[in-house]
């Protein structure tokens, strides 16, 4: 699990990033990504240990391409200098939420939870009525202690609470959000010590899994949009 090679591969290829430094490097791909699902193998089995819904999941399943689509894109630079994955009871679908990690050189990865799409309406109707109706155990999770100290609810949001619901209601600023999701970033050093970033990526994954839970309750019934 040498978390070394994997940030020094990406910073190559932040700084090359070409079709042709890709191909001319393809066996370091394959290295850092062997080393990075490595690290997905053991943090599976430490989040494991306060949510057994995950351990079915193989590490390649549930990573996500470094390919860009630069169709409609300013940037046309091919490849994203990052892993990323999400581990949830259904691998890296983003429904059921579950735990997201992103390495990215520069100051840029992070942990999160919740979810990150917004472009699932009933995705988006399911977990308002579920916060307008059940807005005391929300509020209860989010403003925990220890969550607090590590996380705040971000998502995309509406300028106005949505029709359907009260304009006073307690919750009223978290029912114009489309999206909920957590985000702890993480320092390039932290990444550096393999053993040390997964026992406290587990950790902070436990803490966010109260969060996780109720909008997975409010998402029980949603269906992914078959693809065209």
């Amino acid at each position: 699990m040498n978390t070394q090679f994997i940030m020094d591969y990406l910073w190559a290829l932040s700084k090359n990033n070409s079709r042709e430094w890709y191909h001319a490097n393809k066996e370091d791909y394959k290295r850092a990504n062997g080393q990075f699902e490595e690290l997905l193998q053991t943090l599976i089995l430490e989040i494991g240990k306060f949510d057994g819904s995950i351990l079915h999941n193989v590490p390649k399943d549930l990573t996500f391409k470094i390919v860009r689509d630069t169709r409609f894109s300013h940037d046309k630079s091919p490849y994203n200098p990052a892993f990323r994955a999400h581990i949830s009871s259904k691998g890296k679908l983003p429904v059921p939420v579950g735990y997201y990690l992103m390495i990215k050189p520069g100051g840029q990865s992070f942990l999160g939870g919740g979810l990150f799409a917004d472009m699932f309406k009933d995705a988006t109707t399911m977990i308002r009525n579920y916060i307008a109706q059940n807005g005391g155990e929300w509020e209860k999770i989010i403003h925990e202690p220890t969550f607090e100290q590590y996380f705040t609810v971000k998502g995309a949001a509406l300028k106005k609470v949505p029709a359907g619901f009260e304009k006073d209601h307690p919750q009223a600023e978290f029912l114009k959000y489309k999206s909920w999701y957590l985000e702890y970033p993480v320092k390039d050093e932290e990444l550096y010590d393999a053993k040390a970033f997964t026992l406290k990526a587990a950790e902070l994954f436990k803490i966010m899994k109260p969060f996780n839970d109720y909008l997975n309750k409010a998402l029980a019934n949603f269906q992914m949009p078959a693809r065209s």
